[in-house]
């Protein structure tokens, strides 16, 4: 007998080698493509375009419109292999900052405000040019609240930098997380 029939490799294990294949087939065949980020991009969108996003609000930070345009590209160039345009793509996000105000949240016994509420206010219009069910208009509100000990000035920065933060992630999520 020049070949030893193996006993270990059985009917079982043909059938696990075929059904993974199978399952590899079927995933490489998908319309959707995954990433670590969560994102669920079709393979089909190659390109976005972040547009000027105005402050029409009715107290203007005169850096908002650029911090908050840079800090969506980044969070899109982080988790995703989307090319960008500058003017229209697969997919374009475009919209105004709405709100930026600081507002007096807790009141002492003395009629002054212990806590500031400062909240920032951004209308992302989102259109997908290969699947418009994807499209949304929508408000993305986030707030942090600070000691009425601090003047706005001193903690102005750093609270944009949270609240922007929050935001693109509630943008990004709203736009390629789909679960």
């Amino acid at each position: 007998m020049l070949f030893k029939k193996n006993t270990h490799f059985g009917i079982k294990n043909y059938y696990l080698i075929l059904s993974g294949l199978i399952l590899l087939y079927l995933l490489n065949g998908c319309k959707v493509s995954y990433s670590f980020s969560g994102a669920s991009i079709s393979p089909e969108v190659k390109t976005v375009a972040v547009l000027f996003f105005p402050n029409r609000a009715s107290i203007v930070n005169p850096t908002l419109s650029q911090d908050f345009s840079d800090a969506l590209r980044d969070k899109i160039r982080d988790q995703t292999n989307l090319v960008f345009m500058s003017s229209s793509g697969d997919v374009n996000f475009g919209g105004e900052i709405v709100e930026y105000r600081t507002s007096p949240l807790a009141i002492t016994g003395d009629d002054r405000a212990a806590m500031n509420r400062f909240t920032i206010g951004i209308r992302v219009k989102f259109t997908n040019a290969i699947d418009p069910e994807q499209d949304f208009e929508k408000v993305f509100s986030r707030y942090q609240d600070y000691d009425s000990f601090h003047n706005l000035s001193d903690v102005e920065e750093e609270l944009v930098i949270v609240i922007l933060k929050q935001i693109t992630e509630d943008i990004f999520n709203q736009a390629f997380v789909n679960w």
